[in-house]
């Protein structure tokens, strides 16, 4: 019988060259064991840096006691441990959670729960929004094409409204944000009655839609309308909860309070494991045998949540996310001044964009791509997003120190130096 060898799918390609053998902190090391600054973070997800002490202590402690108890069947103290944990941060309005694995599966189930909550089948979201690559995350995604090609249909129900991408459209904020409110409340009249709309679902940060804060006077305006059209308010924390912005949710950079949280990426340093948070009166208008799962709440991912928590506070992580992201959105954006390609340095905390455009004004993607291979040959590791793969982001580990943060800008320079001499 002949032997046939297993290998990947051909469709995954790698960001960078890097064969990682092992993490520590903000660095990862190759089997020659050559160290790379790590900005990446593992797409944001490990908020404490690769392997800290503490949480691999808790994931060990916790391997040996109980692996898995499936939260349908049994309690286990892991998950009654964060839970508790995660209220200590939670908005006060958010006291109940359900917990699942990804962010797709998290982002799902709130749309479930804002559809039984208010027995309505719309959800509006906006463009350039990521919330995954899953049958209905999808359908709410358009921050590039990749995501819905070759899928549909799609779920139905979902419309898509402007979001103000102020250096996109070569408007101010002001003006962006007017002109997307505007669009908005022409779309409640035409083609998504507000009448039909359960929710609206919004980052507060575009991820892979290319970095872009969302503007807290657009944030207070869907406030404004979910409360006057009966529409559940949706954020969609994934990238930037546990701290990313400066904040430990993103959506506190403003004065609203969404109805349904989106929780994943950083919350276990690693581990898979999500949630979606609202109102107990909310979360208990979900019909049941609509939430539960195999793995989600896994005890030993739960236990590495709330050891994750517990490193987020005792080490001031998110104030030092808010230190470290005003000393890397500044230092980038001196760099980006001998740089005309560069276009737009923008972010909160430590999640920041290099937006490069031609000199019509263009996305321009190919110089994106050279900066990103030559930071990568420098020992600086990037991620690109945007609707073309035309920003350059940096996602350090909520861990990373001043000097990390200057030798990651003074990589960036030289591989910019190089990328465009």
């Amino acid at each position: 019988m002949e032997c046939v060898m297993a290998r990947l799918s051909p469709v995954l390609k790698q960001a960078t060259p890097v064969r990682a053998t092992r993490g520590e902190g903000v660095y990862l090391y190759d089997a020659d064991d050559r160290r790379y600054l790590d900005f990446t973070a593992g797409i944001g997800v490990v908020s404490t840096g690769h392997c800290h002490p503490k949480v691999v202590e808790a994931a060990q402690r916790q391997v040996g006691t109980l692996i898995h108890g499936q939260y349908t069947t049994i309690m286990h103290q892991p998950l009654l441990t964060l839970t508790d944990k995660l209220g200590e941060v939670l908005p006060p309005r958010l006291d109940s959670v359900f917990y699942m694995n990804s962010g797709s599966e998290a982002v799902e189930a709130s749309v479930r729960l804002a559809r039984h909550a208010t027995g309505r089948p719309g959800v509006i979201s906006f463009s350039g929004g990521f919330h995954g690559r899953s049958m209905g995350a999808a359908a709410l995604t358009t921050s590039g094409g990749k995501i819905r090609a070759g899928l549909g249909p799609l779920m139905p129900g979902v419309s898509v409204a402007p979001f103000p991408y102020a250096f996109r459209y070569g408007w101010s904020v002001p003006q962006a944000v007017e002109f997307a409110l505007r669009e908005l409340d022409y779309l409640l009249i035409t083609a998504a009655p507000a009448a039909d709309q359960a929710a609206f679902i919004v980052e507060p940060v575009l991820g892979e839609g290319g970095y872009v804060p969302t503007p807290p006077e657009f944030l207070a305006g869907l406030r404004e309308r979910a409360d006057r059209h009966g529409i559940l308010l949706i954020a969609d924390e994934v990238q930037t909860g546990v701290g990313r912005t400066g904040r430990f949710w993103g959506h506190q950079h403003t004065t609203v309070t969404p109805d349904i949280m989106v929780i994943a990426k950083g919350i276990a340093s690693g581990f898979p494991i999500s949630a979606i948070a609202a109102p107990t009166d909310i979360m208990s208008k979900a019909w049941p045998g609509s939430q539960g799962g195999t793995y989600g709440g896994n005890a030993v991912a739960c236990a590495a949540a709330a050891a994750t928590l517990d490193v987020v506070r005792e080490e001031n992580l998110v104030q030092n996310a808010a230190e470290q992201g005003t000393r890397l959105l500044e230092g980038l954006r001196k760099v980006a001044a001998d740089h005309p390609g560069i276009g737009d340095v923008r972010g909160l905390g430590l999640m920041v964009g290099n937006e490069f455009v031609t000199p019509a004004g263009d996305p321009d993607p190919t110089a994106a791509a050279r900066a990103h291979a030559a930071a990568a040959e420098r020992g600086l590791l990037l991620l690109t997003c945007g609707a073309t793969g035309n920003v350059v982001r940096m996602i350090p580990p909520l861990v990373v120190n001043s000097a990390q943060i200057d030798d990651g800008i003074a990589l960036w320079a030289d591989a910019l130096a190089a990328a465009t001499g």
